[in-house]
Order: C-alpha cells, then sequence, then structure tokens
C-alpha cells in the first residue's frame, strides 16, 4: 500500500516562526460573533496578497481556491472565511497595533540578511508616498498618504506611519523614525523632511543624516550653493573637497555622476542649528538620451564625516525607496489603483503590501518581484517558501 505523502518538516516549522507572531494580538472583534481565528484570518491576508490578491474580496477568493492547504496549515475550525470576514478584521485592527505584531519578523528578517552582507553602516531611506484613489469626499478622507522606512540595501520596509495630507509628513517622520532602532544607521531624507528637529532625532538615536536641500530651507540651502559656486571657480581647489564619479550606460541613456563633498563652513546660514552638521555635498548627473543631453544637481547637508564614495552610496540608495519600492508597489501591486476607502482598512493593506514586497525581495531565486508573486500564485510550493524562508 502507498504512503500518504507527508508535508516537509521545515516547512511546518517555518510556519510555526510566522504564526508565533501574532498569537499576541488582540482581537477587535465582539467574541459572540468569532468564528474564524484572527490569527488564521492574518496569515491568509498575508499568502492572499502574495499570491497577487489586493483587497479583502480578492483575498477571500484565493482563500476559497485553496482549502486543502490553508485547512492543513492553519486552524480553521468552520473553514475558509469569506470576504467580510476579512473586510470586518482589516477595518477593526488598529494600523499601529497591527504593524507592532510585524515588528518581531521583520526584526529578525533584518538580522538574517544583515549577517550575510559587508555594509557595515546600512542606509535607511525614509520617504512619503500619496493612494491618490485612496481619498472618500463623503466622509471627509483625503487620499492616504504613508511614510516609510526602507532598509535600502536589503529592501525591507521597517516602518511605516499614515497621514491623510502629504504636508503631514513633517510630522510623521519623528513618529515613524521611533519605530527604528537607529544606532549605527545612515537616514536619508528628501528636502521636506530637511527640518533642525529631525536631524536632532536622527544624532541622538545615534546615527547620521544625509537630508537634501532645496527651496524650503531658503537662506541654508542659497548659502550651500553660493559656496559651491565659489569653489566651482577653481575646481574645489581651494578646499578639501573630496570627488567620485561613476558612468552607466542602459536603457537608451548614457549617465555620468559627480559627487563631490566638502567639510560644512561654519558661517553658513543657521550653522549652529544642525545637529552634527560635519559635511556638504552636491550630485551632479549628466544624462544623454536621444541625442539630447540633460543635466541636474542637488545639494545636501550631513553629518557624515569626510568619505565621498559613502556620501555617494548613501544618496544613490535614496532613489532605492522611489525605484525599489514606490515603483514596485505602483506597477507590480497596482497600489495607486486601489479604491480601498476605509480608515484603518487602507492603512493595514498598504502595510501588507510593503510586508509581502519585503518577504518577495529576500528570496534567493533572484527572480523579479513580479515573477515571484505570479509564482506564489501559481504554486503553493513556491508560496510557502517565500512566506516561511526568506533568504538572500
Amino acid at each position: 500500500m502507498a504512503k500518504a505523502k507527508q508535508e516537509p518538516k521545515e516547512i511546518q516549522l517555518g510556519l510555526e516562526e510566522v504564526l508565533c507572531h501574532f498569537h499576541e494580538l488582540e482581537d477587535p472583534r465582539e467574541p459572540i460573533n468569532i468564528q474564524h481565528p484572527l490569527v488564521g484570518v492574518v496569515v491568509i491576508a498575508i499568502m492572499g496578497i502574495l499570491a497577487g490578491a489586493s483587497g479583502p474580496t480578492s483575498i477571500a477568493e484565493w482563500a476559497a481556491l485553496r482549502p486543502d492547504l490553508l485547512t492543513k496549515l492553519l486552524s480553521l475550525p468552520n473553514g475558509i472565511p469569506r470576504k467580510d470576514v476579512f473586510r470586518r478584521v482589516l477595518s477593526a485592527l488598529k494600523p499601529d497595533v497591527f504593524q507592532t505584531c510585524f515588528a518581531n519578523w521583520l526584526n529578525s528578517m533584518y538580522s538574517r540578511v544583515e549577517e550575510v552582507t559587508d555594509q557595515t553602516r546600512p542606509i535607511f531611506a525614509v520617504d512619503g508616498k500619496t493612494l491618490r484613489r485612496s481619498h472618500d469626499q463623503s466622509r471627509g478622507l483625503g487620499p492616504l498618504h504613508s511614510v516609510t522606512v526602507w532598509a535600502s540595501d536589503f529592501g525591507i520596509t521597517l516602518a511605516q506611519v499614515a497621514t491623510e495630507e502629504k504636508s503631514n509628513e513633517i510630522t510623521a517622520i519623528p513618529q515613524v523614525l521611533k519605530l527604528v532602532n537607529l544606532a549605527g544607521a545612515i537616514i536619508t531624507i528628501d528636502a521636506m523632511g530637511t527640518q533642525t528637529e529631525i536631524a536632532q532625532q536622527i544624532v541622538d538615536g545615534g546615527a547620521d543624516y544625509v537630508l537634501a536641500l532645496k527651496g524650503n530651507q531658503g537662506t541654508l540651502h542659497q548659502g550651500v550653493i553660493d559656496y559651491v559656486n565659489l569653489q566651482l571657480d577653481d575646481d574645489f581647489a581651494g578646499t578639501n573637497a573630496r570627488k567620485f564619479e561613476t558612468a552607466e550606460t542602459g536603457h537608451g541613456r548614457k549617465e555620468k555622476r559627480l559627487y563631490v563633498q566638502m567639510s560644512a563652513p561654519q558661517d553658513l546660514p543657521g550653522f549652529d542649528r544642525w545637529a552634527g552638521m560635519l559635511t556638504i555635498g552636491i550630485a551632479m548627473l549628466t544624462c544623454i538620451r536621444d541625442g539630447k543631453e540633460t543635466y541636474d544637481i542637488r545639494y545636501f547637508i550631513s553629518s557624515l564625516r569626510m568619505g565621498v564614495k559613502q556620501f555617494a552610496r548613501a544618496v544613490r540608495s535614496h532613489w532605492g525607496i522611489e525605484n525599489s519600492c514606490h515603483w514596485t508597489l505602483d506597477m507590480t501591486y497596482r497600489e495607486d489603483e486601489s479604491r480601498v476607502r476605509g480608515l484603518y482598512m487602507r492603512e493595514n493593506l498598504a502595510w501588507l503590501n510593503r510586508f509581502t514586497l519585503s518577504l518577495l525581495k529576500q528570496h534567493k531565486n533572484k527572480q523579479s518581484v513580479a515573477m515571484n508573486r505570479r509564482r506564489c500564485g501559481w504554486n503553493d510550493q513556491a508560496l510557502l517558501e517565500i512566506l516561511t524562508a526568506p533568504t538572500t
């Protein structure tokens, strides 16, 4: 008689490592109405989004097609939850509490990935993203704008805080930084987050910063421009500037980048207001495409000591949150097309998108995020491998 095929032990052990992170999550539902364990509902939601789902209805549709898999792996005494269960749970869970449950999982993943890399100072990019169609005028609800901390070297979302207005990003950045262990990291932020209080918080957290400058820091921005222009007259011979150049060809264009770092002059406007500021820098991009040349220059202040390659790495890594995180969420997850408008649900789904993106980016097969997400939808074993064993 043929023996029944047994589930691989490593899969079961890995899944237990997943489930343990949600046992302390408080169930927001009334006890009298509970038919499906909260842990099971949350894990099915994660698996459904990994497999291509985008909301309660598609999560439930995917789950309904996987009864054998889900009842084998999870405690589901009343069968597979329907879409109303996912809608109620994702609408009732407070986003900050929900996110906290992922903290240990993310920290475990981050520590595991960090061990196999040679990066001594991780880059944490902080940036905001708006879900343009998540507004609800009838309820006075503006589009969801979330601020994310992205570990650029590893492709892992470490934290997220949501607001209803992009202008609130200045208040959201200090909140999201409090959710992350900053010690030893280099924090990069766009010009909107270039604030003296944020710089102080980063330094107090044992990290360094590289902050972009634009017109919102009028006198400081102009002061840096004037100082750089003065040094350009003799090609930086009059200061202790360090330079680093890169050249790349691809996607029908040629790009040259010149990074210049120099000590920050103490007569810059407001110099004493910026905690730990030691250097300033510029990133100059020259791009040739279809025979046309374009030119861009960006200015930065930093608490980093002189070391132009590290400065260049920080500047370039910051773009990763746009290319590897936000662009992927829009193109692969179609997040910007989402019409989910519940106050808590849209934030919880935005977090699940970022969390599952982190899982997908860790898998060892080096397939694209889009292909790995398809594989999760096509094959249960591939789904379990990505869910339970993220590796680099």
